[in-house]
């Protein structure tokens, strides 16, 4: 639920990248930040535990201001996909306006993929979020690992699913994390003009928000 503040003239929004453990998701985030215009990020924030894993989240904040004076701001969060962190992925999850899922492309993954799946569906429930009326991207990372499952029948088995065509990425090397970004940008765009009339009142078109706000070095 974006945070619209009017006698400030600000809008802040919430992007959460979800999967099972070790999927890709704070890969992405780090990628993310690195390959960013400097305007266009803040400080990267991480918490690991002793083994490297993501213990709670990582932040990224992104500012935007429109020529009408409105300052756009993403708060991008990773969440832990240790099944014991139940609880944290929940509360981040909470007013969420987006997700990137991020699963891994190798076949001996495919059942924590689809248990992280269901576990996302029911958390965003329980906060109170359909998943279906939720923008949100599925990226299959780690093509470059062995094992993994061709992207055409990927692509098939989610073909009749609202998050039809996927994401492919390998993060670990920058390829696919800026593409999922963008296409959930796309994807969130149409829900804030119809909220908040970007494109008549604030003057961002669609092209203007996913390229200004994914800008590349």
């Amino acid at each position: 639920m974006p945070e619209y503040v009017p006698h400030e003239r600000k809008l802040t929004l919430k992007v959460v990248y979800y999967g099972p453990a070790l999927s890709g998701k704070t890969t992405n985030l780090m990628q993310l930040h690195t390959l960013l215009q400097p305007q266009r990020k803040g400080e990267l924030m991480v918490l690991e535990t002793r083994d490297d894993r993501t213990l709670f989240f990582d932040m990224l904040p992104i500012g935007l201001r429109s020529e009408s004076g409105l300052e756009l701001r993403l708060k991008l969060y990773t969440v832990p996909g240790q099944v014991q962190h139940d609880s944290t992925r929940k509360a981040v999850l909470a007013r969420a306006d987006g997700v990137i899922f991020v699963a891994d492309s190798q076949l001996a993954q495919q059942d924590n993929n689809a248990n992280a799946f269901e576990n996302l569906a029911d958390n965003l429930q329980k906060v109170g979020i359909d998943i279906e009326d939720l923008p949100l991207v599925v990226q299959f990372n780690k093509r470059d690992a062995p094992g993994v499952i061709e992207e055409g029948e990927l692509q098939s088995r989610w073909a009749d699913t609202p998050w039809s065509p996927l994401c492919m990425a390998a993060a670990i090397n920058g390829e696919g994390v800026v593409e999922s970004f963008r296409v959930l940008l796309d994807r969130l765009y149409p829900l804030l003009d119809q909220e908040f009339q970007l494109a008549e009142v604030e003057g961002i078109s669609s092209d203007a928000f996913v390229r200004q706000l994914s800008m590349v070095g």
